[in-house]
């Protein structure tokens, strides 16, 4: 499998989890050095917000409580990041994006428990899977070299069975033919009673 095409079935896996999650946005699309807006939304009252970033959350993108000094930016992100905050909603945009932005982008609110002092952690509305392509067609080039690929199989593995039915048919009539010739019918021979009591009788 080539690299381009073990990236999109990385894609795609990942983007069934990203769809399965409860107030998954979907998949997002855009080019090198466009922008991409990430709108995280609850309906609960929380503490402070985590935009995170891969399948298993590994990088902390964005930390808010939701005021412009409580913001903590990751390094990667630092100089393209712009975030408005109204009350537990949190809309981040993110500019100059490059491949390396690919990747699902999971809103976390998060919540001090004053009864044991841990920290409650809920996913919210907006978490989106961002793809980002050097050339905006080649997604769908991809696709469609894949496709004609498929098309090109499919008629070959066609053709193959259509021969060998054909082959397995001429091969069935053939022996069918050479057992028919090979058989021979059984002669009936006639004999005459009448001639035979006679000739019995005159030996006598």
């Amino acid at each position: 499998m080539s690299a381009v095409g073990l990236q999109l079935t990385i894609i795609l896996c990942v983007s069934c989890t990203v769809l399965s999650e409860p107030g998954g946005s979907g998949v997002v699309w855009k080019k090198a050095g466009e922008a991409v807006t990430i709108q995280c939304t609850t309906t609960e009252d929380e503490e402070f917000m985590t935009l995170n970033k891969g399948l298993l959350e590994e990088v902390q993108v964005i930390h808010t409580e939701f005021k412009p000094e409580g913001n903590v930016i990751t390094a990667a992100f630092s100089g393209r990041l712009q975030v408005k905050t109204k009350v537990c909603n949190v809309d981040i945009l993110i500019q100059n994006l490059t491949s390396e932005d690919t990747g699902p982008y999971w809103c976390v609110y998060k919540k001090f428990n004053s009864k044991d002092g841990k920290v409650i952690a809920t996913k919210g509305k907006g978490s989106v899977l961002l793809v980002v392509t050097a050339n905006g067609n080649q997604v769908n080039q991809v696709c469609e070299r894949n496709d004609d690929k498929l098309i090109l199989v499919f008629v070959v593995i066609a053709a193959a069975v259509l021969i060998s039915l054909i082959i397995g048919a001429l091969i069935w009539m053939f022996l069918k033919i050479k057992t028919l010739r090979t058989t021979v019918k059984p002669r009936r021979v006639t004999t005459n009673d009448v001639y035979e009591d006679m000739r019995g009788t005159l030996r006598r």
